[in-house]
């Protein structure tokens, strides 16, 4: 088991009893609750059936962790909810893309894996092939936004900055983390810095 797993149990515990964290957009979905951890067995048979292997983190937070529930945004999905994507081709220099469902046997660019409701069209993603495997993205799939990739190294440190940054009271503007000081005075806005 990842050393981290035990250190972001407690820190998630904590979350709801702290009285100066920040507003985590969607909590009232989750209410920071976990659904039941996952059978490697499971986890196995999610992969065999896509034909791919899920970043070792993310492995380890549905075993470990929770299957789903609490997560930034409207928290993360059933693993039989989760759908692979593929980027849409780009449309020139400086255009954002979009992402669309993976074909079966679609192996001809970069796969992700739709973990997280975001709301909408936005997608809360991890790349499972290609070069930035592991890291967690956020976009729309109309291509109306990003995508944006976060600097955490991988899914477990990504959701460890979500539980540093709402314990803090920080504001967040990627991870949509209001801090208790801007829902205090909601005529002002702080951009926060991008993940």
């Amino acid at each position: 088991m990842d050393p981290r797993v035990p250190r972001l149990r407690r820190k998630l515990a904590a979350i709801p009893f702290q009285p100066l964290r920040s507003h985590s957009f969607g909590e009232e979905q989750h209410q920071f609750c976990l659904g039941p951890k996952l059978a490697e067995t499971r986890i196995t048979a999610f992969e065999a059936e896509h034909d791919i292997a899920l970043p070792e983190a993310h492995r380890q937070f549905l075993m470990h962790i929770g299957g789903s529930g609490a997560a930034p945004f409207y928290g993360l999905m059933p693993l039989d909810r989760c759908s692979l994507l593929v980027m849409n081709p780009s449309g020139g220099p400086g255009t954002p893309r979009g992402f669309e469902g993976a074909r079966p046997g679609d192996r001809g660019g970069d796969l992700f894996l739709h973990v997280i409701e975001m709301g909408c069209t936005d997608v809360c993603i991890i790349a499972v092939t290609g070069p930035l495997a592991g890291r967690v993205l956020t976009g729309n799939s109309d291509g109306c936004w990003g995508p944006n990739v976060s600097s955490a190294n991988d899914f477990l440190d990504w959701y460890e900055r979500w539980l540093n940054h709402m314990s803090a009271g920080r504001d967040n503007r990627a991870l949509e983390l209001t801090s208790p000081r801007l829902r205090a005075h909601p005529g002002r806005h702080r951009m926060a810095p991008r993940l």
